[in-house]
Formats: structure tokens, sequence, C-alpha cells
């Protein structure tokens, strides 16, 4: 099933029209895209194989997405860590990390070290507004995303990729294919250079705005927020 996909200029404008004409809310979006997000995980982790979950969360939108996606999983059962290391002093983020603290999920400063007692990952550091150089903490975050064998779910964009153009040719991102991707509201041109387990998330959009955006609606089972692209 190969869907149409969403330019990053087009992204943008799609998500400044669902919180305009669309009434929708930055946290609303914020929330369906992580609960999106925490149910890829339950699909590619189950509790049977590992509790363990690692989100490596960026300063922006991609990480609340991340922070998002942690307090769901900790309600599933699992057991996340926040790696979080540029904390945005935004009011949404803000809340959206008391709220994991008022759940005693801990938050660290060790990506190397949490990597290593980790059952999966979850990478939500940049997503399809990133273009330009890659600035610390991340490159070493990434090439340790590059370089270890457990597994990652990168969440709209593995990070460090061009949104248009694909895997960097050069810098800490190259080489690094994640093993799973979600991409949220609709694929990014990006995936054309992906070739891991891809879902999609986005069960919110209007026919109406779909038509607009020559995006295609698949068909979602049951409660499912995501749908796997075969």
């Amino acid at each position: 099933m190969a869907l149409r996909t969403l330019s990053a200029k087009n992204a943008a404008a799609l998500d400044q029209e669902l919180m305009t004409t669309g009434a929708f809310s930055i946290d609303q979006l914020m929330e369906l895209a992580g609960l999106s997000v925490s149910q890829a995980v339950f699909k590619l982790q189950p509790l049977s194989s590992g509790k363990r979950i690692l989100v490596a969360c960026g300063p922006g939108n991609n990480g609340g997405d991340g922070l998002v996606a942690a307090r769901h999983l900790f309600h599933y059962g699992y057991q996340p860590t926040i790696y979080y290391p540029k904390q945005s002093k935004n009011d949404l983020y803000q809340r959206l990390s008391k709220q994991l603290k008022d759940l005693k999920i801990p938050f660290t400063d060790d990506f190397h070290g949490a990597i290593e007692q980790t059952d999966h990952i979850v990478d939500a550091i940049f997503g399809f507004s990133f273009s330009g150089e890659v600035r610390e903490p991340f490159p070493s975050v990434i090439e340790a995303l590059r370089d270890t064998k457990i597994p990652v779910l990168a969440v709209d964009a593995p990070s460090s990729w061009n949104i248009e153009d694909g895997p960097p040719a050069s810098g800490p991102g190259k080489g690094f294919t994640p093993d799973a991707l979600i991409s949220l509201t609709a694929p990014k041109p990006l995936v054309k250079w992906f070739q891991g387990r891809h879902f999609l998330g986005g069960r919110f959009l209007s026919p109406a705005v779909a038509e607009k955006y020559e995006l295609d609606l698949p068909k979602y089972e049951g409660l499912d927020q995501i749908v796997e692209i075969v």
C-alpha cells in the first residue's frame, strides 16, 4: 500500500489549518500524535518482550509527541525513561513534563548509559520541520541510535533525515536507519528511502481536508489509531 506523501511546506500548512479553520488545539494534535506513537510501540514491542522504553525527545513538537507517548506507555504497563536534554519553557511542554514526573517516570541526562538498559527506543528528537545541522547534544545521540542493536521507532522522520531528500550523506546521521517509522497525519517524501516497518497515525482528518491536500485515508481497524503500511 503506497500512500501519497505530504511535503514539509504542506505539512506546516495543514497543521496551521487544523488549528484555525479545523478548530483543533496544539494540545489535541499532540495528544493524538503521542497516542498513535504509543500504539506503534505496543505493536512493535509487546510487554512480554520487554517493558523498558527509552524516549529521546527534542525541544520541539516532535519531542512533545514523545512525552505524550511516554505517558500512555506507562499506563499500558511499560517502564519509560525520558531523555530530554533541551527542555522547553513553553507552558505546554512544562505541563507534559510534570504529568510524567507525577507518575515517577524517570528523566535521565545519560543517554548512552540509558541505551544499555532498555528494550526499545523512541526517536522523537526531530520532526518534519528539521533542517540544517544537528547541534549538541544530539550528534552523539544520533550516532548511538545508528550503532545500537536495540530496535528504534522514529516519530515522523528519522532524526537528521531531510524531509524531502532523505538520509544525510555525511555527519552524525549518515547510515542511521531505524527499524520502524510512524508517519503522523501523512507520510513525508523521505519514506521513499525508508525500508523498515512503516505505520501511519492520523485518524482525525476529515475527508474534505484529505481531499484538499490530496491525501489517502487508509482503513483503520477497530479502535486502532494507527495502520501499518505494507
